[in-house]
Protein backbone atom coordinates (compact mmCIF):
# COMPACT_ATOMS: atom_id res chain seq x y z
CA UNK A 1 0.00 0.00 0.00
CA UNK A 2 1.42 3.47 -1.18
CA UNK A 3 1.81 6.20 1.58
CA UNK A 4 -1.04 8.36 -0.40
CA UNK A 5 -3.80 5.58 -0.12
CA UNK A 6 -2.66 5.14 3.87
CA UNK A 7 -3.03 8.57 4.26
CA UNK A 8 -6.49 8.57 2.42
CA UNK A 9 -7.41 5.19 5.02
CA UNK A 10 -6.35 6.77 7.72
CA UNK A 11 -8.26 10.39 6.82
CA UNK A 12 -11.61 7.87 6.28
CA UNK A 13 -10.78 6.63 8.79
CA UNK A 14 -10.41 9.30 11.64
CA UNK A 15 -13.76 11.35 9.93
CA UNK A 16 -15.58 8.23 10.23
CA UNK A 17 -14.35 8.41 14.48
CA UNK A 18 -15.65 12.14 14.32
CA UNK A 19 -19.07 10.78 12.39
CA UNK A 20 -19.82 8.77 14.86
CA UNK A 21 -18.66 10.82 17.73
CA UNK A 22 -20.95 13.12 16.13
CA UNK A 23 -24.08 10.83 16.04
CA UNK A 24 -23.44 9.70 19.26
CA UNK A 25 -22.82 13.16 21.23
CA UNK A 26 -25.72 15.17 19.78
CA UNK A 27 -28.53 13.37 21.36
CA UNK A 28 -29.48 13.24 25.04
CA UNK A 29 -32.56 12.33 27.18
CA UNK A 30 -33.66 13.67 30.31
CA UNK A 31 -36.09 11.85 32.51
CA UNK A 32 -39.56 13.17 34.08
CA UNK A 33 -36.92 12.91 37.57
CA UNK A 34 -34.00 15.13 36.06
CA UNK A 35 -32.93 18.66 34.70
CA UNK A 36 -30.23 19.17 32.30
CA UNK A 37 -27.80 22.08 31.84
CA UNK A 38 -26.39 22.64 28.20
CA UNK A 39 -22.43 23.68 29.06
CA UNK A 40 -20.98 25.43 25.67
CA UNK A 41 -17.14 25.13 25.76
CA UNK A 42 -17.18 24.91 29.33
CA UNK A 43 -20.48 27.93 29.58
CA UNK A 44 -23.22 26.95 30.38
CA UNK A 45 -25.98 28.65 28.34
CA UNK A 46 -29.26 26.98 28.69
CA UNK A 47 -30.98 25.14 31.51
CA UNK A 48 -33.49 21.46 30.10
CA UNK A 49 -36.15 20.72 32.55
CA UNK A 50 -38.53 19.17 29.87
CA UNK A 51 -38.27 15.38 29.42
CA UNK A 52 -37.91 13.55 26.44
CA UNK A 53 -35.28 13.32 23.85
CA UNK A 54 -32.97 16.12 23.38
CA UNK A 55 -30.59 17.59 20.30
CA UNK A 56 -27.80 19.36 21.09
CA UNK A 57 -24.41 20.38 19.45
CA UNK A 58 -21.64 16.95 19.28
CA UNK A 59 -19.03 16.96 21.80
CA UNK A 60 -16.37 18.55 22.45
CA UNK A 61 -19.03 21.63 21.15
CA UNK A 62 -21.78 21.21 23.83
CA UNK A 63 -21.92 18.85 26.48
CA UNK A 64 -25.55 17.84 28.50
CA UNK A 65 -24.81 17.59 32.78
CA UNK A 66 -27.52 16.06 34.02
CA UNK A 67 -29.41 16.48 37.24
CA UNK A 68 -31.74 15.21 40.01
CA UNK A 69 -34.77 17.23 40.73
CA UNK A 70 -35.81 14.76 43.88
CA UNK A 71 -35.40 15.98 47.25
CA UNK A 72 -31.56 14.59 48.60
CA UNK A 73 -30.83 14.10 52.08
CA UNK A 74 -28.51 15.11 54.35
CA UNK A 75 -27.13 12.94 57.18
CA UNK A 76 -25.36 14.95 59.61
CA UNK A 77 -23.55 13.18 62.63
CA UNK A 78 -23.87 9.69 61.87
CA UNK A 79 -24.06 7.66 57.72
CA UNK A 80 -25.41 4.07 57.14
CA UNK A 81 -23.54 1.49 55.37
CA UNK A 82 -24.16 -1.25 52.64
CA UNK A 83 -24.93 -3.44 55.36
CA UNK A 84 -27.56 -0.98 57.10
CA UNK A 85 -25.42 -0.25 59.71
CA UNK A 86 -25.38 3.06 61.80
CA UNK A 87 -22.30 4.75 62.28
CA UNK A 88 -22.15 7.89 64.34
CA UNK A 89 -19.59 10.91 64.28
CA UNK A 90 -19.64 12.04 68.04
CA UNK A 91 -16.44 14.35 67.34
CA UNK A 92 -18.81 16.35 65.08
CA UNK A 93 -22.19 16.41 66.60
CA UNK A 94 -20.49 17.83 70.43
CA UNK A 95 -21.97 20.97 71.02
CA UNK A 96 -22.22 23.09 74.00
CA UNK A 97 -25.97 24.44 74.87
CA UNK A 98 -26.35 27.81 76.34
CA UNK A 99 -26.26 26.88 79.72
CA UNK A 100 -22.61 25.24 79.02
CA UNK A 101 -23.96 21.46 78.88
CA UNK A 102 -22.90 18.99 76.50
CA UNK A 103 -25.00 17.71 74.02
CA UNK A 104 -24.79 15.12 70.90
CA UNK A 105 -26.89 16.51 68.31
CA UNK A 106 -27.97 14.57 64.98
CA UNK A 107 -30.15 15.84 62.24
CA UNK A 108 -31.46 15.13 58.08
CA UNK A 109 -31.68 18.28 56.28
CA UNK A 110 -33.42 17.53 52.86
CA UNK A 111 -32.65 20.16 50.08
CA UNK A 112 -33.27 20.04 46.49
CA UNK A 113 -31.63 21.62 43.14
CA UNK A 114 -33.30 24.35 42.40
CA UNK A 115 -30.63 26.69 40.36
CA UNK A 116 -28.54 23.80 38.27
CA UNK A 117 -26.28 26.59 36.72
CA UNK A 118 -25.59 28.00 40.09
CA UNK A 119 -25.04 24.35 41.80
CA UNK A 120 -22.77 23.44 38.84
CA UNK A 121 -20.67 26.41 38.88
CA UNK A 122 -20.87 28.74 41.43
CA UNK A 123 -18.80 26.27 44.00
CA UNK A 124 -16.89 23.35 43.25
CA UNK A 125 -18.38 21.28 46.27
CA UNK A 126 -21.38 22.86 46.66
CA UNK A 127 -22.04 19.63 49.11
CA UNK A 128 -19.52 20.22 51.50
CA UNK A 129 -20.61 24.01 51.80
CA UNK A 130 -24.13 22.65 52.18
CA UNK A 131 -22.60 20.16 55.00
CA UNK A 132 -20.46 23.20 57.10
CA UNK A 133 -23.54 25.66 56.92
CA UNK A 134 -25.54 23.04 58.68
CA UNK A 135 -23.17 22.51 61.50
CA UNK A 136 -22.82 26.22 62.07
CA UNK A 137 -26.37 26.78 61.73
CA UNK A 138 -27.19 23.75 64.79
CA UNK A 139 -24.19 25.07 66.47
CA UNK A 140 -25.53 28.27 66.63
CA UNK A 141 -28.97 27.34 67.35
CA UNK A 142 -28.01 24.55 70.17
CA UNK A 143 -25.48 27.54 71.57
CA UNK A 144 -27.91 29.48 72.62
CA UNK A 145 -30.68 27.14 74.21
CA UNK A 146 -30.82 25.87 77.33
CA UNK A 147 -30.16 21.60 77.67
CA UNK A 148 -33.97 21.11 78.75
CA UNK A 149 -35.60 22.84 75.60
CA UNK A 150 -32.92 20.56 73.47
CA UNK A 151 -33.80 17.71 75.13
CA UNK A 152 -37.42 17.77 75.48
CA UNK A 153 -39.64 20.02 74.46
CA UNK A 154 -37.91 22.46 72.76
CA UNK A 155 -36.61 20.64 69.80
CA UNK A 156 -39.65 21.94 67.15
CA UNK A 157 -38.12 25.56 68.41
CA UNK A 158 -34.54 24.15 67.47
CA UNK A 159 -35.60 22.65 64.14
CA UNK A 160 -37.12 25.96 63.05
CA UNK A 161 -34.82 27.94 63.92
CA UNK A 162 -32.09 25.52 62.24
CA UNK A 163 -33.41 25.33 59.23
CA UNK A 164 -34.49 29.58 58.94
CA UNK A 165 -30.20 29.97 59.71
CA UNK A 166 -29.55 27.27 57.45
CA UNK A 167 -31.85 28.85 54.50
CA UNK A 168 -29.94 32.47 54.86
CA UNK A 169 -26.76 31.15 54.45
CA UNK A 170 -27.43 28.92 51.58
CA UNK A 171 -29.17 31.87 49.86
CA UNK A 172 -25.87 33.72 51.12
CA UNK A 173 -23.60 31.64 49.40
CA UNK A 174 -25.69 31.67 46.13
CA UNK A 175 -25.03 27.97 45.38
CA UNK A 176 -28.54 27.02 43.70
CA UNK A 177 -29.66 24.45 46.48
CA UNK A 178 -33.36 25.20 48.43
CA UNK A 179 -33.16 23.56 52.13
CA UNK A 180 -36.52 22.50 52.37
CA UNK A 181 -36.74 20.91 55.93
CA UNK A 182 -34.25 20.15 59.32
CA UNK A 183 -35.23 17.13 60.87
CA UNK A 184 -33.24 16.33 64.59
CA UNK A 185 -32.72 12.82 64.83
CA UNK A 186 -30.91 12.22 68.47
CA UNK A 187 -30.17 15.15 70.94
CA UNK A 188 -28.86 13.19 74.19
CA UNK A 189 -26.24 13.69 76.49
CA UNK A 190 -22.46 12.32 75.98
CA UNK A 191 -22.21 9.22 78.84
CA UNK A 192 -24.54 7.06 80.26
CA UNK A 193 -24.44 8.44 83.80
CA UNK A 194 -25.39 12.15 83.22
CA UNK A 195 -27.99 10.45 81.31
CA UNK A 196 -29.45 8.32 83.47
CA UNK A 197 -29.37 11.31 85.88
CA UNK A 198 -31.23 13.83 83.21
CA UNK A 199 -33.60 10.65 83.10
CA UNK A 200 -34.56 10.76 86.62
CA UNK A 201 -35.13 14.96 86.12
CA UNK A 202 -37.38 14.31 83.12
CA UNK A 203 -39.26 11.27 84.50
CA UNK A 204 -39.82 13.63 87.73
CA UNK A 205 -40.75 17.07 85.54
CA UNK A 206 -43.19 14.52 83.70
CA UNK A 207 -44.79 13.20 86.97
CA UNK A 208 -44.68 16.46 88.52
CA UNK A 209 -46.93 17.91 85.25
CA UNK A 210 -48.96 14.82 85.45
CA UNK A 211 -50.07 15.96 88.94
CA UNK A 212 -50.13 19.70 87.97
CA UNK A 213 -52.71 18.48 85.24
CA UNK A 214 -54.63 16.25 87.44
CA UNK A 215 -55.28 19.41 90.40
CA UNK A 216 -56.42 21.19 87.74
CA UNK A 217 -59.11 18.90 86.34
CA UNK A 218 -60.04 18.54 89.89
CA UNK A 219 -60.08 21.91 90.16
CA UNK A 220 -62.29 22.59 86.98
CA UNK A 221 -64.57 19.49 88.21
CA UNK A 222 -65.14 21.62 91.31
CA UNK A 223 -65.68 24.61 90.14
CA UNK A 224 -68.31 23.52 87.34
CA UNK A 225 -70.48 21.55 90.07
CA UNK A 226 -70.35 24.65 92.24
CA UNK A 227 -70.81 26.76 89.14
CA UNK A 228 -74.13 24.50 88.30
CA UNK A 229 -75.09 24.38 91.83
CA UNK A 230 -75.03 28.36 92.14
CA UNK A 231 -77.35 28.43 89.16
CA UNK A 232 -79.57 26.21 90.02
CA UNK A 233 -79.70 28.12 93.69
CA UNK A 234 -80.30 31.25 91.48
CA UNK A 235 -82.89 29.47 89.92
CA UNK A 236 -84.94 28.37 92.64
CA UNK A 237 -84.22 31.64 94.09
CA UNK A 238 -86.10 33.65 91.15
CA UNK A 239 -88.79 31.04 91.18
CA UNK A 240 -89.81 31.59 94.63
CA UNK A 241 -89.38 35.42 94.04
CA UNK A 242 -92.18 35.18 90.94
CA UNK A 243 -94.44 32.86 93.55
CA UNK A 244 -94.16 35.59 96.17
CA UNK A 245 -95.04 37.98 93.76
CA UNK A 246 -97.91 36.49 92.21
CA UNK A 247 -98.71 35.51 95.95
CA UNK A 248 -99.00 38.85 96.76
CA UNK A 249 -101.24 39.95 94.20
CA UNK A 250 -103.14 37.42 94.60
CA UNK A 251 -103.77 38.20 98.42
CA UNK A 252 -103.99 41.84 97.27
CA UNK A 253 -106.91 41.42 94.88
CA UNK A 254 -108.79 38.92 97.65
CA UNK A 255 -108.63 42.02 99.92
CA UNK A 256 -109.99 44.19 97.28
CA UNK A 257 -112.54 41.96 97.11
CA UNK A 258 -113.51 41.67 100.55
CA UNK A 259 -112.62 45.26 101.09
CA UNK A 260 -115.68 46.22 98.26
CA UNK A 261 -118.12 43.46 100.04
CA UNK A 262 -117.32 45.13 103.44
CA UNK A 263 -118.49 48.36 102.33
CA UNK A 264 -121.54 47.24 101.10
CA UNK A 265 -122.48 45.11 104.74
CA UNK A 266 -120.13 45.66 106.77
CA UNK A 267 -121.47 43.39 109.61
CA UNK A 268 -122.34 40.38 107.08
CA UNK A 269 -118.76 40.47 106.25
CA UNK A 270 -116.98 40.87 109.71
CA UNK A 271 -119.27 37.52 110.96
CA UNK A 272 -118.49 35.63 107.69
CA UNK A 273 -114.61 36.53 107.97
CA UNK A 274 -114.61 35.44 111.90
CA UNK A 275 -116.27 32.66 110.87
CA UNK A 276 -113.89 31.46 108.16
CA UNK A 277 -111.35 32.48 110.71
CA UNK A 278 -112.56 29.71 113.03
CA UNK A 279 -113.02 27.07 110.66
CA UNK A 280 -109.05 27.81 109.12
CA UNK A 281 -107.48 27.86 112.78
CA UNK A 282 -110.27 25.30 114.18
CA UNK A 283 -111.24 22.50 110.96
CA UNK A 284 -112.40 20.29 113.56
CA UNK A 285 -114.10 21.58 115.98
CA UNK A 286 -117.65 22.50 116.65
CA UNK A 287 -118.72 25.30 118.46
CA UNK A 288 -121.77 26.35 121.00
CA UNK A 289 -123.90 29.04 121.45
CA UNK A 290 -125.52 29.05 124.54
CA UNK A 291 -128.31 31.67 125.69
CA UNK A 292 -126.99 33.59 128.56
CA UNK A 293 -130.59 33.44 130.20
CA UNK A 294 -129.94 29.32 131.10
CA UNK A 295 -132.85 28.70 128.56
CA UNK A 296 -132.42 26.89 125.08
CA UNK A 297 -129.21 26.24 124.13
CA UNK A 298 -128.20 25.70 120.79
CA UNK A 299 -125.07 24.52 118.74
CA UNK A 300 -123.64 25.66 115.51
CA UNK A 301 -121.07 22.72 114.04
CA UNK A 302 -118.39 24.93 111.66
CA UNK A 303 -117.68 22.75 109.17
CA UNK A 304 -121.35 22.77 107.90
CA UNK A 305 -121.28 26.18 107.33
CA UNK A 306 -119.55 25.91 104.17
CA UNK A 307 -122.69 25.20 102.52
CA UNK A 308 -125.84 25.91 104.32
CA UNK A 309 -126.48 26.38 108.11
CA UNK A 310 -128.51 23.80 109.33
CA UNK A 311 -131.56 25.11 111.42
CA UNK A 312 -130.78 25.28 115.39
CA UNK A 313 -131.71 22.27 117.32
CA UNK A 314 -133.52 22.59 120.37
CA UNK A 315 -132.52 20.76 123.97
CA UNK A 316 -133.64 20.08 126.95
CA UNK A 317 -134.57 23.02 128.61
CA UNK A 318 -133.15 23.25 132.28
CA UNK A 319 -133.99 24.83 135.50
CA UNK A 320 -137.41 23.72 135.91
CA UNK A 321 -139.10 24.87 133.00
Amino acid sequence: MTTKKLISVIGLSVAGILLLVAVFTSWYTVDESEQAVIITFGVANETIAEPGLHFKLPWPIQKAETLSKETYSLQFGYDQNEDGEIITYDEETKMITGDENIVLTDLVVQWKITDPVKYLFNSEAPREVLHDATSASIRSIIGSSLIDDALTSGKAEIEAETRDLLASLVEKYDIGITVLAVKLQDVELPNEEVRAAFTNVTDARETMNTKINEAQKYENQKRNEALGEKSAINSRAEGQKVARIEQARGDVALFDKLYAEYEANPEVTRQRLVMETLESVLPNAKIYIMNDEGGTMKYLPLESMQSVVPPAAETEEGGGN
